[in-house]
């Protein structure tokens, strides 16, 4: 006897909405749309997953597809909202392209908040948020996440650290050295944060700042100098290691 197909199969198109899902039937325009009805070629009939980054990810079948619009016919839950490690990345945005990559890696590697931090020597004092959210999503539908970053509002360097929560560790990526990472981060248990300078690198006195501050660890990520955006997926990727969920 054959084996029964998995159902949904696995290349079923991934779709976010920003609103909460359950049951029922759901229209879906605009730019969405468009992907599931020129790229994907979906008709009804045809399954979609859709995630709301609160509830979950959900089964949905295509009902009605028009030529700009189409009715989906949401059946069940597949899986409740992932854990999210309490992680921030806090990092000072870079040139266009590859602040758009660090945004895409830090969704992909499970980071809870992305905090740009404007330093005296960034390149870029305005990020487009819109922008970043939307590589983001891309990647969360990719890469089979039910979860995203929160994004927040850019915020100077001297405001961040005043307004810093006292429970939550800096681990501060320190040109200058520091404890190796790994091993301070492991040692560290409990909500933190990783501050990247910009592609210039922190000035003397921002250093100095930081070092200063009751909650930062000054932390080495090798003998290599790393760009910006490669220090900021290093960082991730040994407090994922340490202590977020990369441990099991």
């Amino acid at each position: 006897m054959a084996a029964t197909p998995a159902w949904p199969p696995q290349s079923t198109p991934r779709l976010f909405v920003d609103e909460p899902l359950g049951p029922g039937a759901r229209r879906i325009d605009g730019p969405p749309a468009h992907y599931l009805l020129q790229v994907m070629r979906l008709k009804p009939g045809d399954p979609v997953k859709l995630f709301d980054d609160r509830t979950g990810e959900w089964l949905a079948t295509v009902a009605a597809a028009g030529k700009r619009d189409l009715t989906v016919e949401v059946t069940g839950l597949l899986r409740p909202r992932e854990a999210v490690p309490d992680l921030w990345l806090c990092a000072a945005p870079l040139k266009k392209g590859r602040v758009d990559w660090l945004a895409e890696k830090a969704c992909e590697l499970g980071v809870d908040r992305l905090v740009p931090v404007v330093t005296r020597r960034t390149v870029v004092d305005k990020p487009n948020t819109d922008r970043l959210r939307a590589h983001m999503i891309e990647a969360a539908e990719q890469c089979d996440r039910t979860a995203l970053p929160q994004l927040a509002d850019p915020v100077k360097l001297p405001a961040l650290l005043r307004d810093w929560p006292a429970e939550r560790t800096l681990f501060f990526a320190d040109e200058a050295g520091g404890a190796p990472a790994l091993g301070a981060m492991a040692g560290a248990p409990g909500p933190a944060a990783i501050l990247i300078g910009p592609e210039g690198g922190f000035d003397a006195e921002e250093r100095d700042l930081v070092r200063a501050h009751a909650s930062a660890v000054g932390v080495s990520l090798g003998p290599r100098i790393l760009r910006a955006d490669t220090a900021a997926a290093a960082a991730v990727a040994l407090w994922m290691a340490a202590a977020g969920d990369w441990r099991g």
